[in-house]
């Protein structure tokens, strides 16, 4: 009775340490403002409710420091690349935020991060934010929990393969973070290369007018007044850029199989 009870709980931990890396890796749930303690206890509860629903019959334990060690190393290894591969959009609507600023020529408005101990601009940040809200609003949240549950089901208990087809996704959908960046700051982009062109042409009619200082406040403004209009078209990109994104989660998991 006492081996059966000492093999539940190992198998407990295990599970707790795929969904903990898995949501320290994450987007939200990553983040310093929510208490570690907070992520903890959940962890510990999604881990129990995951453990009363799967079947764990034929995960072997054995009872050795190396098997436990490298079970758990593949654990948190699983987890930590679920993590990560749901992050890879945030990055790519963080990147955007950039992008806009650096045409705005608010580059210099940088703010430091305190959360997660990093400089990024004003719109960035804002950028990032209302993604967050977003993806609250469309359950992200529950998708990415419902994805570590799904991928107890298609990567067993210490069953964690390191394939090439897993590698081929994850550099694939990295690199995809530049295109994310352009897909969602294109309008703004493309309206101020016009500008730029504009001010080029102007500054060859008129070569005694300082055209760059002239026009800097007014491109500010510009910019601003674009992102209000372009807001609604730049958050249906977004939402369905988190959609699309939460299909990839699952052909990611299924080539970890």
């Amino acid at each position: 009775m006492t081996g059966i009870l000492v093999r539940e709980f190992v198998i407990v931990i295990f599970i707790f340490l795929r969904i903990f890396s898995a949501l320290m890796a994450a987007p939200v749930f990553s983040n310093r403002a929510l208490p570690f303690i907070v992520k903890l206890l959940l962890s510990i509860f999604i881990a129990y409710l995951v453990f009363l629903t799967l079947d764990t019959s034929g995960v072997t334990i054995q009872f050795s420091v190396w098997f436990l060690a490298l079970f758990a190393i593949k654990e948190i290894f699983a987890g930590m690349i679920m993590g990560f591969f749901v992050n890879i959009i945030f990055y790519g609507i963080r990147f955007a935020g950039t992008f806009i600023a650096f045409d705005m020529g608010l580059m210099m408005a940088n703010v430091m991060n305190p959360l997660e101990e990093t400089n990024s601009s004003v719109l960035g940040e804002f950028i990032y934010t209302s993604a967050v809200i977003l993806m609250f609003l469309i359950n992200g949240h529950h998708y990415i929990i419902e994805g570590i549950y799904y991928s107890f089901k298609v990567i067993p208990l210490g069953n964690l393969v390191m394939k090439r087809e897993m590698y081929e996704l994850l550099v694939q959908y990295s690199a995809s973070v530049f295109v994310l960046a352009v897909k969602i700051s294109s309008p703004i982009l493309v309206s101020f290369f016009l500008i730029h062109l504009a001010e080029g042409v102007v500054a060859r009619v008129i070569p005694q007018m300082q055209v760059f200082f002239v026009t800097q406040p007014m491109k500010i403004g510009i910019g601003f007044v674009l992102l209000a209009a372009s807001t609604p078209i730049l958050f249906l990109v977004i939402k369905n850029l988190l959609e699309a994104h939460e299909e990839n989660l699952l052909i990611l998991i299924k080539a970890m199989e």
